[in-house]
């Protein structure tokens, strides 16, 4: 059976402390988009199994989509297996989500598979357990997320504007993005402190990312993407995530494809064209 795996968009991301185990704590406005991955399950197989065409992406234990496939077998107490093939559109490691994407997917379609034997929020805690951003993925809903991007007040009033993506196929490591961060010089604590959730969410006020100077310092191509994009009527333009990703939101269709057409030309960059889910 196939099934699809959402990418995912920061629309703003503040940075709000340091725990002592060392994760961060965020706030963050997050929301599928419609870039796909596809998994492929077959529920045949004796052992869980995964390969992908994206030769970054490993293909034994140390795939987060395998530990997602293991952890449910062992919580399930079930002697089966799962070959999974992922078929990568999504860019790796790229402040999309893409790995914890797949991790969810897997934990969504096994437990459907199995009868639905866990609630989504059973699923949620095991995913914690592999990486920050996967509970997000298992509902998959528009999300004021907070803590370590667990906790969850669901939105049900953003506008499924367009979106332009843009990778300039740079790889960004999160741990030391973050590791980088200076907490005493983040700019996004003001704008969103208290973003109304009851108001909607504005891209023209509210988009803003606190890891963005960090990476756009070691890549400042970072800058010139948002630039063309805004010049191409973005209403706000921001990096997804820890990034290279940038995006662009947009109100205008024919806007939308013409600033994929022209950033297109650099053949350095991966564009996409797609919208918000939701």
């Amino acid at each position: 059976m196939n099934v699809v795996s959402p990418a995912k968009i920061n629309l703003f991301l503040h940075v709000t402390g340091r725990r002592p185990d060392g994760y961060h704590t965020i706030r963050s406005l997050m929301c599928c988009v419609s870039l796909y991955d596809t998994l492929t399950f077959d529920f045949d197989a004796p052992k869980v199994r995964v390969s992908c065409n994206h030769p970054d992406v490993p293909d034994d234990e140390r795939n987060i989509a395998y530990k997602a496939a293991r952890c449910f077998l062992d919580a399930l107490h079930q002697a089966g297996g799962a070959a999974i093939v992922i078929e990568k559109h999504i860019p790796v490691a790229a402040g999309l989500g893409g790995g914890s994407s797949n991790a969810a997917t897997v934990f969504l379609t096994m437990n459907a598979r199995w009868g639905n034997p866990f609630s989504l929020e059973q699923l949620a805690r095991m995913g914690l357990t592999l990486g920050a951003d996967i509970p997000f993925f298992i509902y998959q809903k528009p999300a004021l997320a907070s803590g370590i991007g667990e906790q969850f007040d669901f939105l049900d009033n953003l506008t499924p504007w367009g979106v332009v993506l843009v990778y300039p196929n740079i790889r960004v490591s999160t741990a030391a993005v973050y590791k980088s961060l200076n907490l005493g010089l983040t700019n996004c604590e003001q704008k969103h402190k208290y973003f109304p959730l009851n108001m909607g969410f504005n891209p023209q006020f509210h988009m803003c990312n606190d890891l963005e100077a960090v990476t756009m310092l070691w890549h400042p191509e970072i800058a010139q993407i948002k630039e063309q994009l805004l010049r191409h009527g973005a209403m706000g333009v921001l990096m997804s995530g820890s990034g290279p990703a940038v995006f662009g939101i947009f109100s205008d269709a024919v806007a939308a494809e013409n600033a994929l057409k022209a950033l297109s030309q650099n053949k350095s960059f991966s564009c996409f064209l797609s919208r918000l889910l939701v």
